[in-house]
């Protein structure tokens, strides 16, 4: 019962990101922001996974991201640990750009 509520929950959310484009982008930023917190990394992988579904599923990113669907979905299981390389891909891959994710803060902060 969990797990299909689980399941339903994850359509929900992989159709609001397909619809729109703005809510997929603060949803992963968002994500993104809140790595250092207790399971962050696990909540961001999902977060992605979500918005690679969203975006075309994983074959077309994979194909997009020049990676196997097989390194795509285990990058984004919850024991992933991608290269920065890959995900860099895969955020390309989706539409979006790894600034993106970045705090407003650090996109002005200059180095001295």
């Amino acid at each position: 019962m969990i797990m299909a509520k689980a399941c339903l929950h994850d359509d929900a959310m992989v159709q609001l990101l397909r619809e729109d484009p703005e809510f997929a982008r603060h949803y992963l930023h968002q994500a993104f922001v809140d790595m250092n917190e207790e399971g962050g990394q696990e909540a961001f992988l999902m977060a992605l996974r979500h918005v690679v579904e969203a975006h075309g599923g994983m074959a077309q990113i994979a194909d997009k991201a020049g990676v196997s669907r097989e390194t795509l979905y285990r990058t984004l299981s919850p024991k992933g640990n991608p290269t920065l390389k890959t995900l860099h891909s895969v955020i390309a891959a989706t539409g979006f750009q790894f600034s993106h994710l970045l705090p407003e803060t650090s996109k002005t902060v200059g180095v001295d």
